[in-house]
């Protein structure tokens, strides 16, 4: 009994070593995303038993990210036997149909409901049949009601028990989980709520995806004007703050400028020409690299593609004086 309350110094070496000839020989891989920013900022991509948090101001693209990773999972990494459990309380798993359509076909989600001038053809409604086809071999499940922290632990526990495979947790999003009647407030049931991702992480073969709405200081004008370093999203932003962050191994805050009216952001004046352009901050990464990245985000089409990093402004005026004299 007593040897099982801790673990020699030897094992751990043994582990890390186990670990190091995995990665090395490829028996031991990350979970692969659509862009090399993401992969290179981390472990080569999403590592498993691992908490990974996303959070954002609403309308910033946290559900397009973690929606076109779930999509892009099963091709991107064709040798990882995986499932996929998505704790859905914001969006209808029909409404996460639709948008994987959308973004596998190129068409705005509009056009495919057919709530545009044009009108969805039957050769295009044809190809979303076949696209079905394919689709439904692949192994993604939903729970669509919102749960307890308690009765979400009881159905991952039933659910790695039926499969017994790797999994990926997805949760859309963190305070759309219901209080238990003995928390007193949000904070409460979140703090269970990492502990329980902490304790389940260490149990069983899963990575956990987990987006955060942020704190309303964001919202305050000070944070919201050109060039200034509270632009950025802070780990201190993210709702919940401490409750999640200390169980996370990767926090990233994604943020959309232009929507908050930001054309020069943060500090180095970095140039927005568009309300397309995501930031990715890179606030935790416990085995990868704390950095800032940007995207562009397609959002009628529901997808995000990297994008060089913008001009700053002030390199923009140098530019155009330079081409002043030439």
């Amino acid at each position: 009994m007593t040897k099982e309350l801790w673990i020699p110094r030897k094992d751990g070496f043994k582990r890390a070593l186990d670990y190091m000839k995995g990665r090395s020989d490829g028996t031991i891989k990350s979970i692969q995303t659509p862009w090399s920013k993401f992969n290179d900022a981390t472990t080569n991509g999403i590592e498993w038993n691992t908490l990974n948090v996303i959070g954002g101001r609403p309308g910033a693209g946290k559900t397009l990210i973690k929606d076109q990773i779930i999509r892009e999972a099963f091709s991107l990494n064709p040798d990882t036997q995986f499932r996929v459990l998505e704790f859905s309380f914001e969006m209808i798993m029909q409404t996460s149909c639709l948008r994987d359509f959308s973004a596998s076909l190129g068409k705005s989600y509009k056009y495919l409901c057919s709530a545009e001038s044009n009108k969805l053809s039957n050769e295009e409604l044809l190809q979303c049949y076949e696209l079905a086809k394919q689709k439904v071999h692949y192994p993604i499940d939903t729970v669509e009601q919102p749960c307890t922290v308690n009765e979400m632990r009881d159905i991952v526990d039933k659910y790695i028990n039926e499969y017994q495979t790797k999994t990926i947790i997805t949760v859309d999003h963190s305070i759309l989980l219901k209080k238990a009647p003995y928390h007193r407030d949000k904070y409460e049931m979140l703090y269970e709520f990492g502990e329980m991702l902490t304790e389940i992480k260490r149990m069983y073969p899963i990575s956990m995806i987990v987006l955060s709405q942020l704190n309303r200081s964001v919202e305050s004008p000070e944070r919201n004007e050109d060039g200034k370093y509270g632009n950025y999203i802070l780990d201190s932003d993210i709702f919940g703050g401490d409750a999640l962050l200390q169980h996370a191994d990767l926090v990233v805050g994604l943020n959309r400028p232009a929507k908050q009216k930001i054309r020069y952001y943060g500090p180095d004046r970095y140039i927005i020409e568009d309300d397309k352009t995501l930031v990715m901050h890179f606030l935790k990464a416990r085995n990868g690299d704390n950095r800032m990245s940007f995207f562009k985000a397609q959002f009628e089409k529901m997808s995000v593609t990297e994008m060089e990093t913008p001009p700053t402004q002030e390199r923009r005026i140098k530019t155009e004086i330079g081409r002043a004299h030439v």
